[in-house]
């Protein structure tokens, strides 16, 4: 089922990207078939029943969460990048995180680094350690939420 899946999704989307024709479903079908090979094998993940349910929650709200938590983090940074004394308090954050899986943690570590001002340095088992440009709380638990913290509610509910 997780070999099936991953090929199907693979080759869907590099279908929609490039196009139904005959040479192109043919290189998408070898490209999915090298890529869920490499992606099943290293990448810890399971396909179940609720996948679909799963998929589109991460597509209905994750995304949209993702984006304009973006859109503040830009503007964030731009206001600190055009003020004329920028204000910083970099610094190291430790981020435990719950989610257990590997494709989990690799959405929550990505989504953090994609937002401007932050930089996630390395994952160890449950811990994610972020680089940002403003550390803002007063104890590590509120360091660690300010940064992962809706991200990490809504991608523990999809990744289990």
């Amino acid at each position: 089922m997780k070999y099936f899946t991953t090929f199907i999704t693979l080759l869907l989307v590099y279908l929609l990207l490039a196009g139904f024709q005959v040479n192109e479903v043919i290189l998408g079908s070898v490209l999915s078939v090298i890529l869920t090979v490499i992606l099943t094998k290293y990448v810890d993940y399971k396909i179940d029943i609720l996948f679909p349910i799963r998929f589109l929650k991460f597509l209905f709200i994750y995304i949209p969460v993702f984006i304009y938590k973006l859109v503040l983090a830009n503007l964030d940074v731009a206001r600190r990048v055009l003020s004329f004394k920028i204000p910083l308090n970099p610094g190291i954050v430790k981020v435990k995180t719950d989610i257990k899986g590997d494709l989990g943690k690799l959405t929550l570590a990505n989504s953090i680094t994609l937002t401007p001002g932050t930089l996630s340095i390395d994952v160890e088992d449950d811990v994610i350690y972020v680089h940002a440009i403003d550390v803002k709380g007063k104890n590590k638990k509120e360091h660690s939420k300010n940064i992962a913290g809706t991200f990490e509610k809504i991608l523990g509910g999809i990744f289990k």
